[in-house]
């Protein structure tokens, strides 16, 4: 009898995400890619504290402005982005339709240090998605303060 590695996190997942279908047929060397991880199909993300906010940046290169859905719902941030394309075109022959999809949903759970009554800043350009979160005023960083020695 062989043991086998068991990820709590992939159990009731179907047999194709999360890598269940390399573990399943258990050929690491054919599976080299990445496709089968859900990871894969996020977006690239920056997280820079600074002094009085937080900085969040994701590489969602193709969408729109209108794509994207922002919310924040008991202290956890969720980005979504859903883009959508059809093409069909008709003669008298024939019917050719061409569709893509793409979506994502990256979810965070945000600092208590984080002022959810401020406007939160959302810009969208050349592929970036930059979010931009206030600190609450007591939790902001102070300055480094020297002391001498004497």
């Amino acid at each position: 009898m062989s043991l086998i590695k068991f990820n709590e996190k992939r159990r009731g997942l179907p047999l194709w995400t999360n890598g269940g279908l390399r573990n399943f047929l258990d050929i690491d060397d054919f599976f080299n890619t990445n496709f089968f991880e859900e990871d894969s199909l996020m977006p690239a993300m920056n997280v820079k504290e600074q002094d009085d906010n937080f900085e969040i940046e994701f590489a969602a290169p193709g969408f729109s402005k209108k794509d994207f859905e922002i919310t924040i719902d008991n202290n956890v941030l969720n980005v979504c982005g859903e883009k959508k394309h059809e093409v069909e075109e008709k003669e008298e022959d024939f019917t050719r339709k061409e569709f893509s999809y793409n979506s994502f949903k990256r979810s965070l759970s945000l600092p208590e240090s984080i002022n959810t009554d401020q406007d939160i800043k959302a810009s969208y350009e050349n592929g970036i998605l930059k979010l931009n979160l206030h600190k609450k005023e007591g939790t902001k960083q102070k300055p480094k303060k020297i002391i001498e020695i004497q």
